[in-house]
């Protein structure tokens, strides 16, 4: 078995088909139950049609990764790091192609797709360094005894991926799943099926074999057979609640271990000694990346009462100057809405807000762009005002480009109502003071809270929420002890001890 490749083999730089991978190759499903038609964000054109795989190519693919389980698992961890570093080494050289796959499947700016793609490289990298340290522990015990606690793989481990960051989502599950020794059957979001195929081209050239990661596409009928798969040990998912709910009901008929990371209705709350630059900043950030279609968003902005005025006119001078355009044009900072009827419901958002009273200061349209973009969605990001928390578009996720801001008094009651959610996946605090930030944060419930900035991932920490924004984590070392299970060997170095139950 081939360690891993020095050199690059060719993957496919373009929106192309067959859309499975299974066994080492891409190849169409062999039991279609109909065709995916997906279009392209930037242009409302159609981008690809895609088959979608039966239950039984769901089958298919399963049991190619439970035969490549035995040998992938007992290689050594270095083996497998080293396979992992290398398709890292292998995105990192071919960022910009992949990256431009990325854009044309979901219509983010190519800056932002660029951001995506190297992060794969670091995950894919940390991971592969972390393998060889994946080790159990000795534990010595009386007379000379012993035990030994074992990391072991669980098995196969079927994914569900998100459309947003499709080939981040995909990579923060099968980085850590291959290092453990897992194999991987993964099925992408129906509206992009395009970069999952091209990771698998890539680990396959980096030297992973045949089986251990497998791509199936299609919509809920393939993913609810894959968590209903019996040879299937865990499963993990990233989407939206209500999905994540079917996938855990899946999950507990057979007893699979369920890893979700769902929704948010962050809070990014401002105080007054705040550094005013960078808590604008770090609003955007919050809101408008991915044209606002991030899980994490800090969707609302508490800002204290006595700068409200003065972050207000600041926020919307710079969405204002927010370029709209072209996702492949370099300057471009708002690209496409995922399709039509995500972006009506973005726009039905702002309008039942401006029906509950809030003032739209900027944004919150349709944009119709010039040539071959016409038929794109494009929508300005909206800054909305004279918010309450009582607000459908404060409650509840938008995932557009739509950012409230509501005002506070005191810490005390701002951090009651930023807890006051259902979802708890993230939230920040802007301020100088050291010992309210710390405080500030340790009171915020969610699962990640940053401190003066907002909507960064390192692959070395571990992201995932609180409530009903998931279970489990993701990245650094709790996507370890994720995708491991623990054994534990007992080594008696005397006789058995079994009181008075044996008479000699």
């Amino acid at each position: 078995m081939r360690l891993f490749a020095r050199t690059m083999s060719s993957f496919t730089r373009t929106v192309s088909g067959p859309w499975n991978f299974v066994n080492g190759k891409r190849c169409n499903p062999l039991h279609p139950d109909g065709v995916m038609k997906v279009t392209e964000p930037a242009t409302g054109k159609l981008l690809c049609e895609v088959p979608k795989s039966s239950k039984e190519d769901v089958s298919s693919a399963v049991l190619e990764a439970k035969k490549a389980l035995g040998g992938w698992s007992q290689l050594s961890p270095r083996e497998r790091g080293q396979m992992l570093i290398e398709a890292g080494r292998i995105v990192r050289n071919n960022v910009e192609d992949i990256a431009r796959l990325e854009v044309r499947d979901t219509g983010k700016p190519i800056w932002e797709a660029r951001v995506d793609i190297l992060s794969c490289a670091d995950a894919l990298e940390y991971y592969g360094g972390l393998a060889p340290g994946i080790v159990g522990q000795h534990i010595q015990l009386g007379g000379g005894s012993f035990a030994m606690v074992q990391r072991q793989p669980i098995g196969v481990i079927g994914g569900i991926g998100a459309w947003n960051f499709p080939m981040q989502t995909c990579v923060w599950k099968v980085a850590p799943a291959l290092a453990c020794g897992n194999t991987f059957v993964y099925k992408p979001s129906q509206f992009t099926p395009v970069t999952a195929v091209t990771l698998a081209e890539v680990l396959s050239s980096a030297g992973v074999p045949e089986g251990v990661f497998n791509v199936v596409q299609g919509e809920g009928e393939a993913g609810a057979a894959l968590c209903h798969e019996p040879d299937v040990s865990k499963l993990s998912f990233t989407g939206s609640v209500p999905t994540g709910i079917k996938v855990m009901a899946s999950g507990a008929e057979s007893l699979k271990t369920v890893t979700l990371e769902l929704g948010g209705k962050s809070p990014l709350i401002i105080f007054p000694d705040a550094d005013m630059k960078n808590a604008v900043k770090a609003a955007l950030m919050a809101n408008f990346l991915t044209q606002g279609e991030v899980c994490s968003n800090g969707t609302r902005v508490f800002v204290h009462k006595s700068i409200a005025k003065d972050f207000i006119d600041k926020v919307v001078t710079a969405t204002k100057k927010m370029k709209i355009g072209d996702p492949n044009n370099d300057e471009t900072t708002v690209g496409a809405t995922i399709h039509a009827d995500h972006a009506q419901k973005v726009l039905d958002y702002i309008k039942g807000a401006k029906e509950e009273g809030a003032h739209v200061l900027c944004g919150g349209e349709r944009v119709i762009l010039d040539g071959p973009l016409a038929d794109g969605w494009y929508l300005s990001p909206a800054v909305l005002v004279n918010c309450t928390d009582d607000m459908k578009v404060v409650r509840e996720e938008v995932f557009g480009s739509v950012m409230s801001v509501l005002e506070f008094e005191s810490e005390e009651e701002v951090v009651q109502r930023a807890n006051n959610t259902n979802f708890g996946l993230a939230g920040a605090v802007f301020t100088k003071d050291i010992q309210r930030g710390h405080r500030v944060a340790n009171t915020i419930e969610a699962g990640t809270v940053w401190i003066n900035n907002y909507n960064l991932y390192p692959t070395e920490v571990p992201f995932g929420g609180y409530k009903h924004s998931g279970i489990g984590r993701e990245n650094g070392w709790a996507a370890i002890d994720a995708f491991t299970q623990t054994r534990m060997v007992y080594v008696e170095m005397g006789d058995v001890d079994c009181g008075p139950l044996y008479q000699d």
